[in-house]
């Protein structure tokens, strides 16, 4: 699984040893002919596509809701043909923005919204946990960059340390001229009064 700076997949996994089609092409409809009777096999089968059907649409909404303005493009199929002639979605995705924030409280942000979006689904799928990991993975490094922008916020600068370290120096030299001032008016003759 590879999670990009422009976008990742969301994708549920279909069965293994089902002929697909991919989610560009549009499945193409056969409606069912009523007389043609199907196996009991087949109706299973058809049963099954159904109920995979539903719960791969479910799957990808899910996702497709909680990932909001992230998402990139609507949930994408792929199909299989059942004995009826229908096409079955078995098989989805979709594709959200993963790149990280402008700043640290925006990737914070984007970050829960992918782990949101990854885990929306009833059953997460093993893609979709690690797409999640990932996300807190982005979500660990933000909140430490944004802890590293506090920080220097708080510790003066260089600058700063300067124009401190100036002012302290003035205020020793206005206190030793103070006490210069005033030592001399210790030694001046006193003036006393006689009544």
């Amino acid at each position: 699984m590879n999670i990009s700076s422009v976008g990742h997949s969301f994708a549920t996994h279909s069965y293994a040893a089902r002929s697909e089609q991919s989610g560009a092409d549009k499945p193409e409809y056969k409606k069912p002919e009523k007389d043609a009777a199907l196996s009991p096999e087949q109706l299973k089968e058809v049963e099954k596509l159904k109920a995979r059907d539903r719960e791969v649409r479910a799957h990808e909404m899910a996702h497709l809701a909680a990932a909001g303005g992230l998402a990139t493009s609507g949930a994408s199929f792929s199909y299989q043909r059942g004995p009826d002639g229908v096409s079955y979605a078995v098989g989805g995705e979709v594709k959200i923005d993963t790149s990280s924030g402008s700043n640290p409280e925006e990737t914070l942000r984007k970050a829960q919204i992918i782990r949101a979006a990854a885990l929306a689904p009833a059953e997460p799928s093993g893609q979709d946990r690690a797409v999640a990991a990932k996300a807190s993975q982005m979500e660990a490094q933000a909140r430490a960059e944004q802890a590293a922008v506090e920080r220097d916020e708080q510790e003066p600068s260089a600058e700063d340390e300067k124009v401190q370290s100036q002012n302290n120096a003035n205020q020793q030299a206005a206190v030793q001229q103070y006490q210069s001032a005033a030592a001399g008016f210790d030694n001046a003759p006193q003036l006393q009064l006689q009544a």
